[in-house]
């Protein structure tokens, strides 16, 4: 099941959409997975399945969407060779359509704002929710002008915990398919003194799972981790952050650092989390 998940993008024209549609497109390439470009819309009155369909009626596709979704995904193809495109438009709020789609998806694409059918999709509660209860790794595309970058390192945020094992894990796995270098960040206070073994830590696990991979340590003191990473993240392709962290991330996510880095990071951020079951 996990060789047929595709990468999902949500999709509602803005140009923030179109961004993280890129940004999608590339990633599915680089997966060799199949692109679907998904469009949630709701019913004019601001539902998304009708509380009441005798008095509402049931909501429609939209023929402006759909044609909007179509010539993106051409558009893709013309740019991506080898590219697979699918294009859906699903009644329902857009938060939970991708939460849904997340359940079979390798990963989802949000861009950081939206209108129409993805209003709020990002920095809002749409934002939130689909960073916060996917079961694929989320990415966020930030920031929202300007070509991919390429080059430099995969930044990923290593605190000893159970889910930033998971970070790290597909943090060496976006290094190795950008074939770039990957950089272990702990941010500590001063003072703290377990940076090094944490990080040495993290470190072998990746050798020995990539062998190959350049992987480098970064020890950053700081009262507050989110501005750290944030700096951090200027010269970085990609960001990698766990949904939830102790110590220096303590509460992510939905906790200040990781909502910081979502908002304010200088490149693209993904939340890892572990896969769920396909249903």
């Amino acid at each position: 099941m996990l060789m047929n998940r595709p990468v999902v993008v949500g999709v509602d024209g803005s140009p923030s959409s179109l961004v993280a549609a890129e940004h999608a497109a590339r990633a599915a390439v680089l997966r060799s997975r199949p692109l679907h470009l998904v469009h949630g819309y709701l019913h004019p009155s601001g539902y998304g399945v009708p509380i009441n369909p005798y008095e509402l009626g049931i909501p429609k596709p939209n023929d402006e969407a759909q044609s909007m979704l179509d010539q993106l995904a051409a558009d893709l193809a013309d740019r991506w060779p080898g590219l697979t495109t699918e294009v859906r438009q699903v009644a329902g709020g857009p938060g939970a359509t991708l939460v849904e789609e997340s359940r079979r998806a390798e990963l989802v694409v949000v861009g950081s704002r939206g209108h129409g059918g993805f209003a709020g999709l990002l920095l809002g509660s749409v934002g939130s929710q689909v960073t916060a209860h996917a079961q694929s790794p989320v990415l966020v595309v930030r920031p929202t002008e300007g070509p991919i970058a390429v080059g430099g390192p995969v930044l990923v945020g290593v605190d000893g915990s159970e889910l930033a094992e998971v970070a790290v894990g597909q943090a060496a796995d976006e290094a190795t398919r950008q074939q770039t270098e990957l950089v272990l960040v702990h941010v500590h206070p001063p003072g703290a003194t377990d940076a090094a073994e944490v990080l040495d830590t993290a470190a072998a696990a990746v050798r020995g799972s990539h062998p190959g991979l350049t992987v480098t340590t970064r020890q950053l003191r700081a009262e507050k981790p989110d501005q750290a990473l944030i700096d951090a993240s200027r010269d970085a392709a990609l960001m990698v952050v766990g949904s939830r962290g102790r110590g220096g991330f303590t509460g992510m996510l939905l906790g200040s650092v990781s909502q910081s880095l979502v908002q304010h990071a200088h490149c693209p951020v993904l939340v890892a989390h572990p896969y769920g079951r396909a249903r």
